[in-house]
């Protein structure tokens, strides 16, 4: 089938819906066929998850791909979604739930193994639409072992920071916010602007302007600094070791996930981890949250074997095999971690509250594109030696929010909480 042919026949199943009939808008696919899984992770990461999968003994075809937003929207408007999504965005599968395009999780795992804020927080009497699969642990900077770095605000010399990304440029920038709001207001601010909550313009906020006034201050210390962030790629050069390793200008910490260390490569043994809190711009010690991340799985098709696959990689077996092959963390916290001290530190980390969800994650897509394009706008202005114009950029994004607000672009299947003390 052509795509130009898809795109008719989608075309007429939605005109024949809004006339009253009724159609179904997926191709429909045999239950004998493969189960069709999209996900974001590439290389090792890929062939390790592969390798699990095969282990659960049911057909699969998985797709890779850091532009995963672009080639998601593309599938379900050509009416050929995967049966199995796995994305770290709950904002953009909140949207889709409310489409009415996912399929409930009910049944097939128990909440209960993994807690606040993993679990979908809806009211109980609300279906479940996603889970996560892996975790992974923010709030945190790497530096080389044996060079333990001051409990103080380190100048911006220090830092290695990308702003790079395949298919979402923008976002490490975003996590030095959203760490800033957090550790500067701690979780009920934080989760009060993840989620938009209430009447407040919080992006005019001054929670949100200070902190990102801070920001904005560090990366004005260095012009050439700047621009090299602005530029390069949060992973570093291709086959490297990480920005961490490669050391652009004599840096040595990174304000990184644990995700970090698969692009350490060889060096990853000898990367340490500290809170980020006291080297912050302002920071002053206090750690009084962690962000956190996941992948997240969610059924676009109701197929057996696609129900299967997701019973069993959600399950405390399924993740005990999933951390034990590709040394990776779980927020089911029925599994153990195994692992030396760094390993150790971040399940800790991971478990203890208070925790918090990435917030541009949680945020409703146009929201979460627009924080993004304000990082990078700020990058750019401070690298030309401009005024960021902090105030105008958040005025921007606070009209996407106000906008989506307008047009009911709410889900009842967003989260309702994003952090989480226990």
């Amino acid at each position: 089938m052509t795509r130009r042919f898809k795109v008719l026949v989608v075309a007429v199943v939605l005109l024949l819906i809004a006339a009253g009939g009724a159609v179904v808008g997926w191709v429909q696919r045999d239950d004998t066929e493969p189960v069709t899984i999209l996900g974001t992770w590439t290389g090792d990461q890929e062939k390790q998850f592969k390798a699990l999968l095969k282990d659960f003994g049911i057909p699969f075809r998985y797709q890779g791909t850091a532009a995963q937003r672009e080639v998601l929207l593309s599938k379900v408007q050509s009416g050929e979604p995967p049966d199995i999504v796995i994305m770290p965005g709950i904002g953009e599968l909140a949207e889709y739930a409310g489409q009415k395009r996912l399929e409930p999780l009910d049944g097939l795992y128990d909440p209960r193994q993994y807690g606040a804020p993993w679990q979908s927080p809806a009211p109980s009497s609300e279906h479940v639409y996603w889970v996560p699969v892996k975790a992974d642990l923010k709030s945190i900077v790497w530096y080389r072992r044996g060079h333990r770095p001051a409990n103080a605000p380190a100048p911006l010399d220090r830092w290695c920071i990308g702003m790079g990304d395949d298919g979402a440029s923008g976002w490490p920038g975003t996590d030095w916010i959203e760490d800033l709001v957090l550790q500067r207001q701690g979780p009920d601010t934080y989760e009060k602007w993840a989620l938009g909550s209430g009447p407040t313009q919080w992006w005019r906020s001054a929670a949100i302007h200070d902190a990102w006034e801070a920001w904005a201050g560090l990366l004005g210390q260095d012009k050439a600094a700047a621009r090299h962030a602005l530029l390069t790629d949060h992973r570093g050069t291709p086959g490297g070791h990480g920005l961490l390793f490669e050391g652009w200008g004599g840096c040595d910490l990174e304000h990184q996930g644990s995700f970090a260390r698969s692009f350490y490569a060889g060096d990853a043994s000898d990367a340490a981890l500290t809170d980020s809190a006291p080297l912050l711009p302002g920071g002053s010690g206090r750690v009084r949250g962690h962000e956190v991340t996941g992948d997240f799985a969610a059924l676009f098709s109701n197929r057996p074997g696609a129900r299967a696959l997701i019973r069993r990689l959600a399950s405390r077996e399924g993740q005990q095999k999933w951390v034990g092959r590709a040394g990776v963390f779980s927020a089911n916290q029925q599994v153990r971690t195994e692992g030396g001290t760094v390993e150790q530190e971040i399940v800790r980390r991971l478990r203890q509250g208070p925790r918090c969800l990435d917030a541009s994650d949680v945020m409703a897509p146009a929201v979460r594109d627009a924080f993004y394009e304000a990082v990078l706008l700020t990058l750019a202005r401070v690298a030309a030696g401009q005024d960021p114009d902090v105030p105008a950029l958040l005025q921007d994004v606070q009209r996407v929010q106000n906008a989506q607000r307008a047009q009911g672009a709410s889900s009842r299947a967003a989260p309702r909480s994003v952090c989480s003390t226990r």
